[in-house]
């Protein structure tokens, strides 16, 4: 009988502890397929996040390096130029890389970090208690918005992907989900693509995630994939954001510009 699936090499055995219906697992398996399929699994170096995904060195069989909350960039921009062969990714969600973290995030973007970020985009905290998050939709209830998100007091959802296609150092900057079969393909060939201008040493790239967060959106997983594709997607449309990877200039090397 012919095998059409395999667990990937640089996946561990070992059980996820993530929830019903969570993207965690989903990015996780899709990362290892990218490093299998790249033939990487060697050269790669992860920086997990605080907060749901702290563990993700308990699945990912690659070399990985806590950093503090929301210095991801920061840690990830040290090991590159520590280890210039190796390839260095951040993997983070909305609060640690895009409130605690933005600093981080956009100014390793402007210097052209040869860096890669995976962003998890759940619009909620997850892991503390579903408070809100710089991602979290306009009159979207969390614990600590619970009768919706106010944009006169809480502001506006943060487009952090718009934000970092801005800066000359960012390559490559597209928003996927894995809400469905298409579009978990689709997020891998992001990742691919995300992680190959790194191997091409032409600056930062970031793939930013639509994750369903089932328990703190209190829906059952078909209802929060349903949830993604009717509501996350008109704030935080899917596709490709920025592409400067096939623009040379004179001397033949790839302009960020």
């Amino acid at each position: 009988m012919k095998k059409v699936y395999r667990r990937p090499k640089s996946l561990k055995r070992a059980a996820f502890h993530y929830c019903p219906g969570c993207g965690h697992s989903i990015v996780h398996r899709l990362l290892t397929e990218v490093f299998d399929e790249m033939n990487i699994q060697d050269k790669v170096i992860g920086i997990p996040p605080p907060g749901c995904s702290v563990f993700a060195y308990h699945y990912l069989d690659i070399d990985m390096a806590e950093s503090a909350h929301g210095r991801g960039a920061a840690v990830a921009t040290g090991l590159k130029r520590a280890y210039p062969d190796a390839l260095v990714f951040t993997y983070q969600g909305d609060g640690d890389l895009a409130a605690i973290g933005t600093a981080e995030t956009i100014h390793a973007a402007n210097r052209g970090e040869r860096i890669t970020s995976i962003f998890i985009n759940n619009a909620v905290y997850g892991m503390t208690g579903g408070q809100m998050a710089p991602t979290t939709l306009s009159n979207m209830k969390t614990t600590t918005t619970p009768y919706g998100r106010d944009t006169r007091l809480e502001g506006y959802p943060v487009r952090m992907s718009e934000m970092v296609a801005l800066v000359k150092g960012a390559v490559y900057i597209e928003r996927t989900a894995v809400n469905s079969p298409a579009n978990i393909k689709k997020t891998k060939k992001a990742i691919r693509k995300a992680f190959q201008a790194q191997i091409d040493d032409l600056g930062y790239s970031l793939v930013e995630i639509l994750s369903p967060c089932p328990t703190n959106w209190k829906m059952n997983p078909l209802e929060s994939w349903q949830w993604v594709e009717n509501e996350m997607t008109k704030e935080f449309p899917l596709g490709l954001i920025k592409d400067a990877t096939r623009t040379k200039d004179s001397t033949g090397k790839r302009d960020a510009d």
